[in-house]
């Protein structure tokens, strides 16, 4: 039976425009191409793991605009447990409109609309069935209160944790997070998180540290194509990344926190669950969009299969 995985966090309808450079003040520019698909950092790191068959659930707010129940509606065909997915009368979704150039990066906005509506209040209505669970992800982009709240309620039912410090929030409190089990912040998100540079690996290290001297068992810290790296209070270790070409480098990081997730509460092997993410996330990248771009199960098997060959 697969273990459960809770998600608290935001979900949010992506409007992507494929650019050939973004326009300067003033400026009017025709773009290639357009799509929208489904994202919001929670809801991507829900479908990646369930997509991979973790069993999943996920706590979050959508407005009821034409945009929410196609939300909810996704969520479904994904496999994830919707029953606690509310609907806020006379609020937007969230959306990101999102601009990605010829070479796959991206930049990207965020209108939280609804996800703003996630409160410790709806922690408390899914008190029963995140007791359930044996692992509990959250983001920033819902109320910083209902992230405290809800790393409150996880340590208190001896639940493991991932916080992703993620946009990044200068007003967040590491105090009020010293139990969450694994905090995952890119290079800026840590800089941001603990008042420390982060421009060498030696800093890395040094801002990462200050975290887990506060009582965060483990820091993760992304670094885009350098990979990762997995820093404890006894052992710094560099995860490598798999070099491939990219497509569409957005939700990238959540395809990594999303597998990781789901590796992690099957095996609780750090490491080797930390490789597998990295190669799960290298190869979304190699296809456009976010939550399209995941790999089921049987094709992220076929890619490491052919890594092989």
């Amino acid at each position: 039976m697969a273990r459960r995985i809770a998600v608290v966090g935001s979900n949010m309808t992506d409007l992507v425009t494929s650019i050939i450079r973004m326009p300067a003040p003033g400026e009017t520019l025709e773009a290639p191409a357009f799509a929208m698909g489904f994202g919001g950092k929670g809801a991507n790191q829900a479908v990646a793991a369930a997509r991979l068959g973790a069993d999943v659930m996920m706590v979050t707010k959508v407005g009821d605009d034409v945009f929410g129940q196609s939300t909810i509606d996704n969520l479904k065909s994904n496999g994830i447990d919707i029953s606690h997915v509310g609907t806020v009368v006379g609020q937007s979704s969230g959306v990101a409109p999102i601009f990605v150039d010829e070479s796959g990066e991206n930049s990207i906005l965020i209108i939280k609309g609804a996800n703003n509506d996630l409160k410790p209040a709806d922690i408390d209505a899914a008190a029963e069935d995140l007791k359930t669970c044996d692992l509990i992800l959250m983001q920033l982009e819902v109320p910083l209160e209902t992230v405290y709240y809800t790393a409150a309620f996880a340590d208190k039912h001896g639940i493991e944790t991932i916080l992703n410090p993620a946009p990044a929030a200068p007003e967040l409190d590491p105090t009020k997070l010293e139990k969450v089990t694994f905090v995952v912040p890119n290079e800026t998100e840590l800089a941001l998180l603990t008042g420390m540079p982060t421009g060498t690996d030696e800093q890395i290290e040094r801002a990462a540290h200050s975290l887990i001297a506060k009582g965060i068992r483990t820091v993760i810290v992304t670094l885009g194509s350098r990979g990762a790296r997995l820093i404890t209070a006894d052992a710094s270790t560099m995860i490598e990344p798999l070099k491939v070409r990219p497509k569409d480098t957005t939700g990238a990081g959540d395809a990594f926190i999303g597998s990781f997730a789901r590796f992690y509460v099957e095996t609780k092997e750090l490491e080797p669950s930390l490789k597998k993410a990295a190669l799960y996330a290298a190869d979304s990248i190699t296809r456009p969009g976010t939550q399209k771009s995941y790999a089921t199960s049987e094709e992220f098997a076929a890619f490491t299969a052919s890594l092989k060959a």
